[in-house]
């Protein structure tokens, strides 16, 4: 069955929220990570859904939402990839709900993404990919770069006062065994 496709709206403020820490659950975050970062992100949010700089889609069938992606035009200074313009497309934060997955809606999702983007005059774009998920975006033409990442600033712990670094697992653009470092 396809889905029905529509633009985001301000109104989908709380289920991007919702599909976003579930997005991370899957990846196995920690959940006190996901409770931090979750006020944080409704704000950011918010904002960029009122004046349009995040926009993107929510799949539904039977009225229901079952997916979603946001997306961002950025800018990023000319490159190899994109010689003559200062702008990209920024995919992010693709969910299917569990129940809905297999049915080809995060292929819609990111096809619809790509038009948008072409509309925009954009014609280079980016994501994070999930393990899970990179077969679909290879299929279609996506590959793999050589971006790289590190958490510059450590967080001290309430209890001990000791610096907490949290640090993905060695796997590039997936977050799991996610491990706290205590540094003195």
């Amino acid at each position: 069955m396809t889905s029905q496709l529509r633009p985001l709206t301000l109104h989908d403020l709380d289920l991007i929220c919702r599909q976003r820490n579930d997005m991370f659950r899957t990846m196995d975050m920690p959940e006190d990570l996901i409770a931090r970062m979750a006020p944080a992100f409704r704000a950011w949010l918010q904002d960029r859904l009122s004046d349009e700089t995040y926009f993107g889609f929510m799949a539904e069938l039977g009225g229901q939402p079952v997916g979603g992606i946001g997306l961002m035009e950025i800018e990023f200074p000319p490159h190899p990839a994109h010689p003559d313009t200062s702008r990209r497309g920024r995919i992010l934060n693709l969910f299917v709900e569990p129940e809905a997955r297999g049915q080809g809606i995060a292929r819609q999702l990111v096809e619809a993404s790509e038009s948008e983007f072409r509309t925009r005059g954009l014609t280079y774009a980016v994501l994070h990919a999930m393990d899970m998920s990179r077969p679909l975006y290879e299929k279609d033409g996506w590959r793999g770069t050589a971006e790289m990442e590190k958490v510059l600033i450590p967080d001290r712990s309430p209890a001990t006062g000791h610096l907490v670094i949290a640090q993905p697992d060695g796997h590039p653009n997936h977050y799991t065994n996610w491990q706290k470092q205590s540094r003195t």
